[in-house]
């Protein structure tokens, strides 16, 4: 999918063992931009720890790349061995929540907040259904919902439009993944966007109608979700990252009865500080994002904007 929207070749080292099986692994991919090369583990993936299970086995893998002298990026949630390297620093902190689905469906009803009960009750009453996506039509319609939630609430661009495309036919058609989608009076109020993977189904996108916010809907969508994932046997649902400032946003997570723990940003920097060209590039790239997110800006525009710079965000 990565190579698919942004061009990027995916690499992995491998670690063997005497008997010739692996034993250790770590992907990346080599970025080259106008900000500069560098070296990141994966590219808009919440967390993406090296597989190793001892400090030798990290050296061993991560010495092969230390030689290019670029910066490396990696996001570790299960994996601490990476933070005691002290050749990379922690730059920041993020939360990450997950959803033991194991527990009889009831329990998990009953470990939810009771704000959660009301709002589900209340889309219910009000006449919601939900069913999952059936075209890239429909997941155009999710698109332009999650453009204008990035735009109007948080001031950001969206993926572009081909991410999506991408996602739905590296996953979705290959039955590892689906959109779900809230409907009252026919019209598509909010969506939400699953992966799987294993034993785990991946909550990776939401977006919904500001208007139709009063409908609830993305309580319900979470508990159809939970039973879809009930019925087909996954044992976990993970919720993905929040930033820590996003309280509104973890305390919606919380609020499911999730497990929380964090997730750290890692970086290795060989180089001298960023020079007054990279500085001016990074600061032009923030204006850029406040200048196409203006409410004044057509929504196309925004769009294309996501499509020539969301690649630069990584």
């Amino acid at each position: 999918m990565l190579s698919d929207t942004y061009g990027w070749e995916a690499n992995a080292f491998v670690l063997l063992g005497d008997s010739g099986q692996p034993k250790a692994g770590f992907s990346f991919c080599r970025i080259s931009d106008m900000l500069g090369e560098r070296i990141v583990a994966m590219p808009f993936s919440d967390y993406c720890d090296p597989l190793v299970e001892d400090a030798d086995s990290w050296r061993l893998l991560i010495d092969r790349l230390l030689p290019e002298r670029l910066p490396i990026n990696v996001r570790c949630l299960h994996n601490d061995l990476p933070l005691a390297d002290e050749r990379f620093d922690l730059t920041k902190q993020a939360k990450w929540h997950r959803l033991d689905l194991r527990p009889e469906l009831d329990a998990l009803w009953n470990a939810m907040h009771d704000s959660t009960h009301r709002a589900i009750r209340k889309s219910e009453r009000a006449g919601l259904t939900v069913r999952i996506a059936e075209s890239e039509h429909e997941l155009r319609t999710f698109f332009e919902m999650h453009l204008k939630v990035r735009k109007y609430k948080y001031g950001l661009l969206a993926q572009p439009f081909s991410f999506f495309q991408n996602i739905w036919r590296q996953f979705v058609e290959a039955g590892h993944g689906f959109l779900l989608l809230a409907i009252h009076d026919e019209k598509i109020v909010a969506g939400d966007f699953f992966l799987d993977w294993k034993d785990t189904l991946y909550y990776k996108f939401n977006a919904s109608v500001p208007d139709d916010l009063s409908l609830r809907p993305n309580d319900l969508l979470i508990w159809e979700a939970v039973q879809h994932a009930k019925q087909h046997g996954f044992a976990y649902l993970d919720f993905g990252l929040s930033d820590i400032d996003q309280q509104g946003l973890v305390r919606y997570k919380r609020k499911f009865g999730t497990e929380e723990k964090t997730i750290s940003f890692l970086r290795h920097s060989p180089q001298a500080p960023p020079n007054r060209a990279e500085k001016e590039l990074r600061e032009l790239l923030g204006k850029l994002t406040n200048r196409f997110t203006d409410r004044m800006v057509p929504d196309l525009v925004t769009e294309k904007a996501g499509e020539d710079l969301y690649r630069l965000f990584t």
